[in-house]
């Protein structure tokens, strides 16, 4: 199949200009620069996040740097109703979500509360998933249980571009359009598995073309426009709630950062399209399309970054705040029943955390 059978939504050039005529609910300008202020305090959250993991505070961590139009996106429009399930990079979709900042840094701190949302709208989200695609399965079951029950709810699921090489996301292709279940698939495209290039690592002309493999619908974004994502996703999300099947969206983006806290890109990457890369990022993308609107200004952006900034660094102060986890936590949630075999070492270790909180503890 050729490339120009896959459809590509665009709306903003990068230079934030119009590409075609903007959909109706693009004239809220209210509701646009909300999703700016989201992308504006999701960077700012992220870039602290890499800073906390340099000085040690936290552990290995996975940049949105470039790709917060995505996630913004996607949060927005889910229901509260609706199930996430996401891979390491979603950051910016869970903030949308209700997860907190502090829950994400007790996250990636090795903290097993930064799972235990404390949001009810997100409460059956599932946690990030850090094995490559296996979150695409585990999304297919919740949408069947969605369509068992006859609720008309959608399971979000998200990965990278390297993912989509995976058996375990073509399998859930595979099911999901013989079961034509209630799920939505997102590629965040943005061109690195690691350190391997999108253009060697699958031969086919789009991502998006393997829903079609699978008997369902699949489209490209510009996935650096935020008005092109939320779009398309609004789309997305009404035809499956609606019983229509699957879809998926393939969102091309580019990762501006590095793959991990643990990597550096500079050893493989091309500076060149580095640069070229930051002419085309969402954020400063959308900024000067609602400048040329009348709607923002130097003013307005020097405000938000100050609350923004504040917003950071409150959660960082309820992240220094929350203590340590009990030191049992490492095994509360590894087994549903605690195995028989196991349970002798589970006591002794309950017992010697208790006898080194009183202080009676000397590594006997």
């Amino acid at each position: 199949m050729s490339n120009n059978k896959i459809a590509c939504t665009r709306y903003l050039t990068p230079e934030g200009q119009l590409n075609t005529s903007l959909p109706a609910w693009a004239d809220d300008f209210n509701l646009l620069t909300r999703l700016y202020r989201q992308m504006v305090l999701t960077r700012l959250f992220d870039q602290k996040a890499v800073a906390l993991q340099r000085t040690g505070r936290i552990g290995t961590y996975a940049p949105t740097l470039g790709q917060e139009a995505i996630g913004v996106a996607i949060g927005s429009l889910m229901r509260s109703e609706d199930v996430l399930i996401p891979y390491y990079r979603d950051t910016a979709v869970q903030l949308m979500r209700g997860v907190r900042m502090e829950e994400i840094l007790l996250y990636w701190g090795g903290d097993e509360r930064g799972s235990d949302y404390a949001e009810p709208a997100v409460a059956q989200d599932f946690p990030l998933c850090v094995p490559i695609a296996t979150q695409a399965l585990h999304a297919c079951g919740v949408a069947s249980a969605f369509k068992i029950r006859g609720e008309h709810r959608v399971a979000v699921t998200t990965c990278g571009d390297g993912a989509t090489s995976k058996g375990d996301f073509l399998e859930a292709l595979n099911v999901a359009g013989a079961w034509q279940l209630p799920i939505v698939f997102v590629i965040n495209n943005n061109q690195w598995a690691i350190s391997v290039p999108r253009r060697i690592q699958c031969g086919a002309p789009t991502l998006a073309q393997k829903a079609v493999g699978a008997g369902f619908h699949g489209e490209q974004i510009d996935g650096n426009d935020i008005i092109a994502v939320y779009d398309r996703m609004q789309v997305a999300l009404e035809r499956t709630r609606q019983g229509k099947g699957p879809v998926l969206l393939e969102c091309l983006s580019y990762r501006l950062g590095d793959h991990t806290t643990a990597d550096d890109a500079t050893r493989y990457r091309p500076a060149d399209e580095v640069k070229q890369a930051w002419q085309e990022e969402p954020i400063k993308r959308l900024q000067a399309f609602l400048a040329s609107q009348g709607v923002w200004d130097e003013g307005r952006e020097q405000a938000l970054i100050s609350e923004c900034q504040g917003l950071v660094q409150q959660a960082v102060s309820a992240f220094d705040n929350a203590g340590s986890q009990s030191p049992e936590s490492v095994m509360d949630h590894v087994y549903a029943q605690w195995p028989a075999a196991l349970a002798e070492q589970r006591e002794w270790f309950l017992e010697r955390a208790q006898r080194r909180a009183g202080g009676e503890d000397h590594d006997q």
